[in-house]
């Protein structure tokens, strides 16, 4: 993440509604020096916890439980012309959200997998509303056990929540506001979206 303090995101409760509606991260460890890596939908538990699970045959299963892990999960992101501010000497930058989420990693039991996949389930479906909502109960109970068991579930105890929010916060209202009409330009509202939100 951007070291610069203009770009700090410390707004907890802002960060857990990012993780909770982007959903997925990159979830690393280290082993014997090397970094293994894996991507995970993750669902925050009542607990606090950050609960995910991963294919029993990912190589990382076998390394997660007890260890030290860091959950990266990244949002809108883009790049942006120096062209666009209306100023000389500026360079290109690339603006992003991204919450990094530091703990230790558990192996989940079969009980709290189960209410792992239907808490991810609920959360995801709700975002799709009117929609009736999808649950488990919708599946044969058989073939349901059976995909449960070619996952691993984990929880990441304590979590740390650290986050940056770059949007151009360093440039000047003139700067980001032609940064901002050359994003809606080129269709990119989702972008320009953005960085009006971070000013």
């Amino acid at each position: 993440m951007h070291p610069s303090s203009k770009f700090a995101w410390t707004d907890q409760a802002a960060m857990h509604a990012f993780v909770t509606e982007t959903g997925l991260a990159q979830i690393v460890t280290i082993k014997e020096g090397k970094p293994a890596s894996a991507q995970a939908p993750l669902v925050i538990a009542p607990d606090g916890s950050i609960r995910f699970h991963l294919s029993r045959a990912n190589r990382l299963t076998a390394l997660l439980d007890g260890a030290p892990v860091l959950a990266s999960v990244i949002g809108t992101n883009f790049y942006v012309s120096p062209d666009w501010y209306g100023t000389p000497d500026q360079v290109p930058t690339w603006n992003y959200r991204i919450v990094e989420i530091e703990g230790l990693a558990r192996l989940l039991d079969e009980a709290e997998l189960r209410d792992q996949i239907d808490r991810l389930s609920a959360v995801h479906e709700a975002l799709l509303a009117p929609k009736p909502a999808w649950t488990s109960a919708k599946m044969d109970a058989r073939k349901r056990d059976m995909l449960v068991r070619a996952i691993v579930g984990f929880a990441i105890e304590e979590p740390r929540f650290s986050g940056a929010l770059k949007m151009g916060q360093n440039k000047s209202d003139a700067e980001a506001a032609g940064a901002i009409a050359a994003l809606r330009a080129i269709g990119k509202a989702d972008a320009a979206d953005a960085m009006e939100a971070a000013r």
